[in-house]
């Protein structure tokens, strides 16, 4: 699943593919079935599973939250769906609403909380805009999947690592002196008069003159 994917990324790229696999392996390489059918013993395979803070009482949390959710529907992508959000300018609402819904059942972990971002609280939520970003938009280049039909591309934010962060300031794109929710909201604002449909795209002509110049 990429959700997975999306919430281990933080840290060296190399590690997180690795970290991603071995829960894929963990899983038997069919994440929705296992979530969907496990059993208490397919269930134990999955202790002692760690992504730097990340590890097996969040992961066992998110399987329990995902097997509730997918018992009832076929897709995540409801989660993320809120009044109005047709016609609204952004995500924002939607990565307010997942964060809600899935800290919703009674038994969720607090620790669990500082691994699924929050818009409310000022967060730049750069893993769920990833993972929204992936979700929605199709680059027809096997990055981004474009599996979600229902969310249009002018609709995302641009995810803000330091990176982009970094690169955007310098390109005069961010005048915000915090990174914070605000400055998500301000670079995409900007990228957008380059391309209003699918902003976006220059997430990763800025991510890559980012890591360029930290190589130098």
């Amino acid at each position: 699943m990429p959700v997975f994917a999306a919430i281990f990324s933080w840290g060296q790229r190399k590690t997180i593919i690795n970290k991603t696999n071995e829960l894929m392996e963990r899983m038997d390489r069919a994440p929705h079935q296992f979530i969907l059918h496990h059993n208490d013993r397919e269930l134990k395979n999955l202790l002692g599973f760690v992504h730097r803070t990340f590890n097996d009482t969040d992961l066992l949390y998110c399987i329990a939250f995902f097997k509730e959710h997918y018992s009832q529907s076929d897709t995540m992508e409801e989660l993320f769906i809120t009044k109005g959000y047709k016609k609204a300018d952004h995500i924002q609402s939607g990565l307010e609403k997942f964060h809600n819904s899935f800290f919703s059942l009674d038994y969720a972990p607090q620790r669990t909380r500082k691994h699924i971002a929050n818009p409310a609280t000022n967060s730049t939520c750069k893993r769920l805009c990833m993972f929204m970003r992936w979700m929605v938009r199709d680059d027809k280049q096997g990055v981004d999947f474009g599996l979600w039909k229902r969310f249009k591309p002018s609709q995302l934010l641009c995810p803000l690592d330091v990176h982009v962060d970094r690169v955007g300031r310098e390109l005069g794109l961010i005048e915000r002196k915090q990174t914070d929710w605000q400055t998500v909201l301000e670079l995409t604002k900007a990228l957008k008069q380059y391309d209003r449909n699918d902003p976006v795209k220059y997430d990763f002509a800025l991510f890559g003159l980012g890591i360029e110049k930290g190589n130098k």
